[in-house]
Parts: C-alpha cells; sequence; structure tokens
C-alpha cells in the first residue's frame, strides 16, 4: 500500500486509521510526502513509525518521481487526495499521482486500486464529498490519532485532532461503527475491481 500526499501529517489526518489497519494484518504501508524542512521530515518519520509504516521523503511530487516510485514499490492499492481538494497542493499530488499511472498499470498491472481520501471537513471545490467506501478503524483510531499528535510543530489540539476525530465519527456513524475514514475509488484503466480491502 502506498499512499501519496502533499504534506507530512496528511496520510495521519486523512487515513491514519486505515494504514495502521491494513499494516497491523500484514500489509507493507509507505507513506510518500514531499521534503520539508528537519523538523517536518522528522515529524513525518515519527508518524509513520507509530502506524506502522515506512516514510519517502521525496524531493517533490512530480510525474516522474511518482512513476518511479510507482515502479519500484509495485504497490496493489495506492491512496492519494482528490482532483478537487480544496487545498492546491493537494491537487497537485493527486494529479501527479493520476499522470503517473497507465505507463506502470500496463506493465506491471499495478497498483491494481487507486482510492481518494477525504479533505477538510469534508469539502471539496465541489461542495461536500460522496465517499463509496468506509474503512471501520474503531480499533486503530487511537493509533491514528498518536501518530497525528507526532506532528508538533502542527496546530494538531486546536485543529487538525478536533476535524480528524469528527470525520472519523462522522464516517463511523455512516457504517455503524465509532470511527471510520471515507475513499472514493479511482478507475485504473477503466476498472474498479472488488476488494476485502483498500
Amino acid at each position: 500500500m502506498l499512499t501519496v500526499m502533499g504534506h507530512p501529517d496528511d496520510a495521519e489526518l486523512w487515513a491514519g486509521g486505515t494504514l495502521a489497519r491494513h499494516a497491523e494484518a500484514g500489509a507493507k504501508v509507505t507513506i510518500a510526502v514531499p521534503s520539508h524542512d528537519p523538523v517536518r521530515d522528522a515529524e513525518a518519520a515519527a508518524g509513520a513509525s507509530v502506524l506502522g509504516a515506512s516514510l519517502r521523503l521525496l524531493p517533490e511530487l512530480t510525474t516522474s518521481t511518482i512513476a518511479g516510485l510507482l515502479a519500484e514499490l509495485s504497490p496493489d492499492v495506492v491512496i492519494t487526495h482528490g482532483p478537487r481538494d480544496v487545498h492546491p497542493d493537494h491537487r497537485r499530488a493527486c494529479r501527479a499521482v493520476l499522470d503517473a499511472l497507465p505507463m506502470p498499470v500496463i506493465t506491471t498491472g499495478h497498483p491494481q486500486r487507486v482510492y481518494t481520501c477525504d479533505s477538510y471537513n469534508g469539502l471539496s471545490l465541489d461542495g461536500p464529498n460522496a465517499p463509496h467506501t468506509i474503512i471501520d478503524i474503531t480499533t486503530t483510531f487511537t493509533t491514528k490519532m498518536r501518530a497525528l499528535t507526532a506532528h508538533r510543530s502542527q496546530p494538531i489540539d486546536e485543529h487538525f485532532g478536533p476535524m480528524a476525530e469528527t470525520l472519523a465519527r462522522l464516517h463511523g456513524g455512516r457504517i455503524g461503527t465509532a470511527y471510520g475514514e471515507a475513499f472514493t475509488p479511482v478507475p485504473v484503466l477503466g476498472r474498479l475491481p472488488a476488494s476485502d480491502f483498500l
């Protein structure tokens, strides 16, 4: 599983419970984000460690760097931001992933599944997100929040933490559990395969 995000705390915020759940189930989980500064890079490493994931700091998120990562890791699953996310860095990350997809899929068959994650307060530039897949993260919610608090340079207590909990409760309520994380599948060369996990 590869998660490509625009900022060091995005994986924890939008997909941390799902990443931790997959890591606990034995999946190899990698988080790829652009390198920022020594403080934020160290926080990214700490957060990834809490989730049971490895971290790849990239010089920048471009189609070629993502294509290289896809060729190297050959992930079954990729998670990234939505193409209409409200943050321009998130949209750029998504575009780099989408532009990099065709050739690795044609040559290796991977990734087999691609998902976009939720966004700030569940909103996109087009209005509320309408996720198609919600993962129960009740057993890994505490891990998600612990990983998020590793990003001490960011306004976790004041802003991101409460938002993460609100969204997790909302999505959990939608599937009858305490906490959930929402994703939307992206067609990979016209396919949306079924899966028991992301």
